[in-house]
């Protein structure tokens, strides 16, 4: 028998409007495309926290912001140098009032940003945390879509 005490919980927060969040956080995945697509390992890193983790489309986990930067540099003047893609932000859930989860579609395009991929080639789950009145990624997990 199923009792009030054990179901589970439905976890949103609804104490706040969060109508400039999304406004916030959909601002830092476009600055991950324009970083992306410009290969700017800086701004490919500005959003996140200092103790951040990212698992990237390889399964491949690297925590640290100056590891990650590391990374994004390496990546952006190698392999993903002529690299180009269009983010598309799917949903910004708010567990807590300064916790939010992003999820984004990725698609390969063109140099001019026309889509080559019809569908997505990537789905990445964000975990941002608001702290000093900005929104900062924690971690992210990329994950290739077959």
């Amino acid at each position: 028998m199923t009792t009030a005490a054990h179901l589970p919980p439905m976890i949103d927060d609804d104490t706040t409007d969060h109508h400039e969040d999304i406004a916030a956080i959909t601002q830092v995945i476009a600055d991950t495309q324009t970083a992306f697509n410009t290969n700017d390992a800086d701004l490919l890193t500005e959003h996140f926290a200092e103790n951040a983790t990212v698992v990237n489309a390889v399964g491949m986990m690297m925590s640290g912001r100056p590891t990650l930067h590391a990374a994004n540099q390496r990546g952006l003047a190698g392999f993903l140098r002529d690299e180009y893609a269009r983010y598309e932000v799917l949903d910004v859930r708010f567990p807590r009032p300064d916790v939010a989860l992003a999820y984004k579609n990725a698609r390969s395009t063109t140099p001019e940003g026309e889509l080559i991929d019809v569908d997505p080639t990537m789905i990445a789950l964000y975990v941002l945390v608001k702290e000093a009145g900005r929104w900062w990624v924690i971690a992210r997990q990329n994950t290739l879509v077959p």
